[in-house]
């Protein structure tokens, strides 16, 4: 086999990290070819050639390419969504309501399924969460006493303090701040229970 240019392997690697980063799936030959401005075959040439060397791995399956470098980061990492702010009448797991994705490490956060929620006023400053934090969300419908949630009532999603009060047939949704009141309703739908907060420091 002839010698492979180095700027189009270049380019096939970025194209294909570019592409799993933006999309969350690997490219076809096809969308390769396009993407970096070269033929179907010449294409295929370069990804049976940049496999055959360890560059990219690939199982046959026309969706299944991706680099090494970047299996590695997956194998390392979580994909998770940004939703936006909390008090937008969100979060819904559609594409529509999704900002970006971003990469977090399962070294520090586990694994499971995850969003991210911008944190939207001063409810929650007692509990360390303060306006623009970002707070990552796992992705249940339930929630234990004292856990902070994100509660999704009518068309408004809010994050506090889950309280069921079985007894009386209602739960409380309580503030961590001083000044406010709890929420007070007959039932609500748990859509994730907060694990961290990302912050700017300051």
């Amino acid at each position: 086999m002839r010698t492979k240019n180095a700027d189009h392997i270049e380019a096939i690697e970025k194209f294909i990290s570019s592409y799993v980063d933006e999309y969350g799936s690997s490219p076809s030959v096809q969308e390769i070819a396009d993407g970096v401005g070269v033929s179907k075959p010449t294409a295929s040439r370069y990804v049976s050639y940049m496999r055959d060397n360890g560059i990219l791995e690939c199982n046959g399956n026309h969706r299944s390419i991706i680099t090494s470098k970047d299996k590695q980061t997956r194998q390392q990492t979580l994909r998770v969504p940004v939703l936006g702010m909390v008090s937008c009448g969100i979060p819904k797991l559609a594409e529509e309501n999704i900002e970006e994705y971003v990469r977090l490490p399962v070294s520090l956060f586990g694994r499971g399924d995850f969003y991210l929620l911008r944190a939207n006023g001063d409810s929650m400053i007692e509990a360390g969460i303060d306006d623009g934090d970002f707070v990552l969300i796992r992705q249940q419908n339930f929630a234990d006493e004292g856990q902070i949630v994100v509660a999704l009532i009518k068309d408004e999603a809010t994050l506090k303090r889950f309280y069921p009060d079985y007894r009386n047939g209602i739960i409380r949704l309580h503030p961590e701040n001083h000044t406010m009141k709890d929420i007070i309703v007959d039932s609500c739908i748990i859509q994730g229970v907060a694990v961290r907060v990302l912050k700017d420091l300051e």
